[in-house]
């Protein structure tokens, strides 16, 4: 038994009805052919790290597929084990420690190691020090918000120079790459406090708006957003 058409196909004409299958499939398919090819760029990229010099004669010294990433693997678990065994055998002192102060006394290459493991713990680990909240901050003129991280609180000599009012440290990131961005200081009244998650927050930027917290997958129509979503008052105090 054939299914009933949907009733917004109803009388629509066949190349049209055809365009919009083709439309359909296309929004159906693309997300996931491109997780998928990123995925294997970035699994071929691992494997050929060391898969160029894992060559054998057995097979003519021709790259074998996947080696690479299974040596790659293997690294990293003896590296942690070492590192884990060393820092225990000279007194408990963690050696990822060590190398930190070590590489952030090399001028230039600490401050951009620095920045980036603090940037990537903050998303990725449930430190006190990560990110706080996801927020709305006015850019770039009033009426026009864009995604941020509450970072923090600023210092009392940024609040003295803004006036002496309450002011946030606001991450902007960039779409589709959260790993750079801007810092924002803004006063605390002018700050947009949202209810959401930070992994759907960064979803967001990551999707370029695309993916919407709340949104309906399925082609409906989102319901629009409650005031209980968005709040200007009882700002949290970041600790």
């Amino acid at each position: 038994m054939t299914p009933p058409e949907p009733e917004a196909t109803r009388g629509m004409p066949f190349a049209q009805r055809l365009r919009n299958y083709l439309i359909t499939g296309l929004l159906a398919l693309a997300p996931t052919a491109v997780t998928f090819w990123v995925f294997f760029r970035l699994l071929d990229w691992v494997d050929n790290l060391l898969g160029r010099y894992l060559r054998f004669s057995f097979v003519d010294y021709h790259r074998i597929p996947g080696i690479g990433v299974v040596a790659t693997l293997i690294i990293l678990v003896l590296v942690g084990g070492m590192v884990t065994w060393f820092g225990r055998w000279i007194g408990g002192r963690s050696i990822l420690t060590m190398w930190d102060h070590l590489i952030g006394r090399i001028p230039g290459v600490g401050i951009l190691y620095g920045s980036t493991k603090s940037l990537g713990e903050a998303f990725l680990n449930n430190r006190k020090e990560a990110f706080k909240q996801v927020v709305l901050v006015a850019w770039p003129y009033p009426g026009v918000y864009r995604v941020g991280f509450l970072a923090g609180q600023a210092s009392p000599e940024v609040r003295a120079a803004m006036g002496g009012v309450e002011v946030d440290v606001v991450f902007v990131p960039h779409t589709p790459n959260p790993a750079s961005g801007f810092v924002h200081y803004v006063p605390r009244a002018d700050v947009i406090y949202l209810d959401w998650p930070l992994e759907d927050g960064l979803r967001v930027v990551v999707s370029g708006g695309l993916v919407q917290p709340g949104s309906i997958p399925t082609g409906g129509s989102a319901p629009p957003p409650t005031a209980a979503a968005v709040t200007r008052t009882d700002a949290p105090q970041p600790g």
